[in-house]
């Protein structure tokens, strides 16, 4: 399937229907009087977060959509049917603009939560409403009122707790193809992955917890160079960063440089993310480069540091607990705020 993260569609609520001029005619009532009923409302454009939706893929061929108009008033007072409102399912983690103005209208990140992105106009007045002392026959009635139209910008931000970052061939994939259920597409090459994937990693107890391996972070990705620049929207929801350095490459300590660097420039308070730190194919690099690796990043960062290699499993439970215990002191911290 493929991966959409951005669309643009416009939804349009329905008209309201027009009010409407009648007279009750009834024998033995010969001052009936005005009996128009009022149109009925049009209906209104919701969204919903839906669980089974995992790209917004949907949206890149349908971009509009239309709520059905309310119908006109009835003679004996009848008010016309209301429009039936057009409700649009989106996946969870999407976060919703106004394409015109770029205001925040919503962030749909729980499966069902539902939001109201465009009203339907009201239905017009019917002639009984126009009745008066002065006026007792009033022929007059009004038209129902347009709906809300909206052009609407939709960003996928994935839910994701734990986010691996790193440059390309550093061994995310590998990684999240170790840890879970997930297989994405792994060669030994750079840029392999062109989209975030997902898996779910659970431990011991059997609860688990979702990681996103973020694809194509390089230089400059903060101002569109490469692929990150449109993938570090799915790092803002994260709670924890797990940053893969390579050891066999160039020079690691500059590829951790290079990667906070990035995430210093996108903002979003990434920076002051909480970080793991993991040395990747310690199974492939001299044991004085990691010694070196290690001593360096020491005095660079607090995080934690773990060798680790993804291939071939070594070093991934004192890993993976040092994520548990990590995740728990942010839950902890967030719930008490």
């Amino acid at each position: 399937m493929q991966f959409i993260d951005l669309a643009e569609i416009e939804v349009e609520a329905g008209q309201g229907g027009d009010g409407m001029v009648a007279f009750r005619r009834e024998k033995y009532v010969p001052a009936g009087g005005p009996a128009g009923g009022n149109g009925g409302r049009g209906g209104s454009i919701f969204l919903q977060g839906a669980q089974h939706l995992q790209t917004l893929l949907d949206f890149k061929y349908t971009r509009h959509f239309k709520a059905e108009n309310g119908k006109r008033g009835g003679p004996n007072n009848c008010t016309g049917a209301a429009g039936r409102d057009r409700t649009i399912e989106l996946p969870c983690g999407t976060v919703i603009y106004d394409a015109d103005t770029n205001e925040l209208l919503g962030d749909l990140v729980e499966a069902g939560q539902r939001i109201c992105i465009a009203q339907g106009g009201k239905g017009g007045l019917g002639n009984k409403h126009f009745l008066s002392n002065r006026n007792r026959a009033p022929e007059l009635a009004l038209p129902g009122l347009p709906g809300e139209v909206r052009r609407l910008r939709l960003e996928l931000k994935l839910l994701a707790e734990v986010g691996i970052i790193g440059l390309p061939n550093a061994g995310k994939s590998t990684l999240i193809t170790s840890l879970s259920s997930a297989r994405p597409k792994v060669a030994n090459y750079p840029f392999t992955t062109l989209v975030p994937n997902l898996g779910v990693v659970r431990k011991p107890t059997g609860d688990g917890t979702v990681f996103a391996d973020i694809p194509g972070l390089i230089a400059g990705a903060h101002a569109g160079v490469g692929l990150g620049h449109d993938f570090l929207r799915h790092i803002e929801r994260t709670r924890l960063l797990v940053h893969l350095i390579d050891l066999t490459g160039v020079d690691p300590i500059a590829d951790y440089h290079t990667i906070q660097a990035e995430l210093g420039a996108y903002g979003q308070d990434l920076l002051s993310r909480p970080q793991i730190i993991a040395l990747n194919k310690v199974d492939a690099a001299a044991v004085e480069i990691r010694e070196m690796a290690i001593a360096e990043l020491t005095h660079l960062t607090s995080a934690p540091i773990f060798p680790i290699s993804a291939v071939a499993h070594r070093g991934l439970e004192p890993f993976l607990q040092a994520v548990w215990d990590a995740l728990d002191r942010v839950r902890d911290s967030s719930t008490r705020v």
